[in-house]
């Protein structure tokens, strides 16, 4: 009986994607390991990525710092690197893409903007969206209007440019997504609002440089941590609006301090270079990040 040809699987990517704003912790080094064994176990490629658009926190010393500790733990990856810094051109060319989509608009709001105009709001709360993260953006440059708008851009002056959720989601209609530990997930851009795509000081911002990166580096499954999983709905809307390869995903749970919050550079989560002063061998820093020793880099 003649059977039809089979298609070969492509080859599982994965990547971790670290920004050099600090040195790396123990919660690093778990995401980074969940990554490098979802590729090893099917037989896929890890990749390495470091994510230093924001030039303000981005250090180069924190880059090699990261470079060294991920290979003294005994992670491995192809060479280039990927630093988005070295890509802008791939950001602006996606960005010009969803400008002729009519989806973004520019952002001329400061900080102080956005928190007067909640504040404002706060009195008539069915005026005020709400985020996982706090109140949304409350779209005051998407009610300017565009001519105005544009004469402000051409003069010069700083803004951001923010994706119109709304008119996003009138062209792409329904979305999906794979997370490999809730299944099909249906998408919910609005959850966020409507984000930043480019910064006023870089010409892009995280949410479409992620995405545009995973696309180009052929990447088939995400793993980040949980904290990320609403940053996926919006990630979905652009690879819609760009036609872009949906990756599956896979939210893996965050390692947590003795108060039950999670390890972070900012609350000052003990480094791995700290650990490495310490005298305290790969093996012993996998097992402080959770990680039993049969899932550990040979």
């Amino acid at each position: 009986m003649l059977r039809p040809p089979t298609c070969p699987m492509p080859t599982p990517v994965t990547r971790f994607a670290p920004s050099p704003t600090g040195y790396l912790h123990l919660g690093h080094a778990h995401s980074a390991l969940f990554a490098w064994n979802a590729a090893r176990a099917a037989g896929g490629r890890f990749l390495l990525r470091v994510e230093d658009i924001d030039p303000n926190r981005c250090r180069l010393e924190y880059e090699q710092a990261l470079l060294e500790d991920l290979a003294w733990l005994g992670l491995s990856w192809p060479q280039p690197v990927r630093r988005q810094s070295d890509h802008m051109d791939d950001y602006a060319a996606a960005l010009a893409r969803l400008a002729a989509l009519g989806v973004t608009y520019p952002c001329f709001c400061s900080r102080k903007d956005i928190a007067d105009e909640i504040a404002r709001a706060g009195a008539a709360p069915h005026l005020l969206a709400a985020g996982p993260d706090g109140p949304l953006y409350p779209g005051l440059c998407r009610r300017l209007d565009p001519g105005q708008a544009a004469d402000r851009v051409a003069a010069g002056e700083p803004h951001a440019i923010r994706l119109d959720v709304a008119k996003a989601l009138a062209l792409t209609g329904p979305l999906f997504w794979h997370d490999r530990g809730c299944g099909q997930v249906t998408a919910d851009p609005a959850l966020l609002g409507d984000v930043v795509l480019a910064r006023r000081d870089v010409r892009t911002a995280y949410h479409l440089a992620v995405t545009v990166d995973d696309a180009l580096q052929g990447v088939t499954l995400v793993t980040r941590g949980e904290d990320l999983f609403h940053a996926t709905h919006i990630h979905r809307l652009i690879q819609a609006l760009l036609d872009l390869p949906t990756p599956d995903y896979h939210h893996h749970g965050l390692l947590v301090n003795q108060q039950g919050q999670r390890l972070s550079k900012r609350d000052g989560a003990k480094a791995l270079r700290a650990l490495r002063a310490e005298g305290l061998e790969p093996a012993a820093v996998w097992r402080l990040a959770g990680v039993p020793a049969e899932k550990q880099p040979c």
